[in-house]
């Protein structure tokens, strides 16, 4: 009995364990990092063989990808000869990263001292009494690379949301209404495949028109960015939304007209928890779409952000402006990819699989 004891404890703490990797993977699966999962069941102990082959599929594969591709960007790169000079490669894309985070530094130290001599000044005066000479300046440096990206990522969820405002209801009744479906379903299939380039001289013009203020809360620049993000990313939220409401058990609307349940009960209870993996589908998609409207619309418009820096370095035309255009297709690919992954974690957060 008592050589029995020790190995069910272990047995159960070792069951524990698993538990503990099985909660963590759907976590790593959000982040991105299923890898970590066989790698724990293989510190555990758990036939080290079969994780070993999932590792490899999992981390070993795609970290062999990438370094092939870095291989063949830097080999061929150097031999492709453009007006600005050879393309550069992986080195010399990494240094003008760390260039343009030192022109941060630098602008940012700039700044402090500037609100230091600004402070000192104005304590001067108060101690003189001429308190009526105080002024209060905002510094007014060139953007730096990170507050381009910062503007970028504000625009483009001021438009996604916008986008979810308008396009979440009008799916969930279209979704309901076989009448509204029919209604909306010409507009969506005229205005779903029009290019962000078409809409923005419209948006331009009418934000124009309409936000005539100089000093309000948004800037007409940033304005016309969001909303053209959402005219050009609402339709997938909007057709997924509709056919997940559409496609829902249509027992369940039985049963809520059984109830006599009022239509706002109707689709918190019934509708929205039933479409929810589709319309976050739908959003996942829109939220992509309109990263990469933005970008074309801050380029053709000139209105700040990473588009404007990617146009900016290429007027430029230093020996440096396509390793700085480098950096920026990087910065837009990841930002992209962890924009979906945050969607990814939205939605593992409020809907339901068959294991959870």
């Amino acid at each position: 009995m008592t050589a029995i004891e020790p190995t069910q404890l272990q047995a159960e703490r070792r069951a524990r364990l698993f538990t503990r990797i099985n909660k963590l993977d759907g976590w790593f699966k959000v982040l991105g990092l299923s890898f970590m999962t066989p790698l724990l069941r293989a510190a555990a102990g758990d036939n080290p063989k079969a994780q070993v082959k999932q590792i490899w599929q999992l981390l070993g594969v795609p970290v062999l990808a990438i370094i092939g591709f870095l291989l063949l960007w830097g080999n061929l790169a150097p031999r492709v000869e453009t007006s600005l000079g050879a393309i550069p490669g992986p080195v010399q894309v990494w240094e003008q990263a760390k260039v343009l985070h030192g022109d941060h530094l630098a602008e940012r130290e700039r700044q402090s001292a500037f609100l230091e001599r600004q402070a000192a000044r104005n304590a001067e005066l108060i101690a003189a009494g001429q308190e009526d000479r105080v002024r209060e300046r905002v510094y007014t440096g060139s953007p730096t690379y990170y507050d381009q990206i910062w503007t970028s990522v504000q625009t483009v969820f001021f438009g996604f949301l916008i986008a979810t405002t308008v396009a979440v209801p009008l799916g969930i009744a279209a979704g309901l209404s076989p009448t509204t479906n029919a209604a909306l379903n010409p507009l969506i299939q005229i205005f779903k495949p029009v290019s962000p380039l078409a809409w923005l001289p419209i948006v331009t013009m009418v934000v124009s028109a309409v936000y005539v203020t100089q000093d309000g809360m948004f800037s007409r620049s940033f304005l016309t960015s969001a909303i053209t993000v959402t005219l050009c990313s609402l339709w997938p939220t909007l057709i997924n939304t509709a056919l997940g409401v559409a496609s829902i058990d249509r027992d369940l609307i039985s049963v809520s007209r059984v109830l006599k349940l009022n239509t706002w009960t109707k689709i918190t209870r019934l509708v929205l928890p039933s479409a929810l993996p589709l319309i976050f589908t739908g959003l996942r998609l829109s939220l992509g779409v309109g990263w990469m409207v933005l970008i074309a619309a801050e380029m053709l418009a000139q209105n700040p952000g990473l588009g404007k820096f990617v146009w900016d370095q290429f007027q430029n035309g230093s020996s440096s402006s396509l390793a700085a255009i480098m950096v920026a297709v990087l910065t837009i690919g990841i930002i992209g990819f962890l924009l979906d992954r945050l969607m990814y974690a939205l939605q593992s957060l409020f809907t339901f699989s068959n294991n959870r």
